[in-house]
């Protein structure tokens, strides 16, 4: 149980604020990451290149919101990346 301290409460509302933030900046990655996802899936090479360069933005923004980890960031990058390149290339 915290303490009852007006610093306490403060931070509880800061909390919840980025909380409600965060959740919206990720639903909104997850969102373009599906919709590579599909375009991959329906081997739609030209939309999976767009919604990638979409996407790729949308994460790289998350990272400088703090919404997600730089680590985390590139690793998510690197395979949609992977999906499209390997999409590219079984359509030569």
């Amino acid at each position: 149980m915290p303490v009852i301290h007006k610093s306490t409460i403060r931070q509880a509302r800061r909390a919840e604020i980025r909380h409600k933030r965060n959740q919206a900046i990720m639903s909104a990655v997850k969102t373009l990451v599906k919709k590579v996802q599909t375009a991959v899936a329906e081997k739609k090479a030209d939309d999976a290149k767009t919604a990638l360069l979409t996407a790729t933005s949308a994460i790289s923004k998350a990272v400088t919101k703090g919404a997600l980890k730089p680590n985390t960031a590139s690793r998510r990058v690197s395979r949609l990346t992977k999906h499209v390149n390997g999409l590219t290339a079984s359509r030569s």
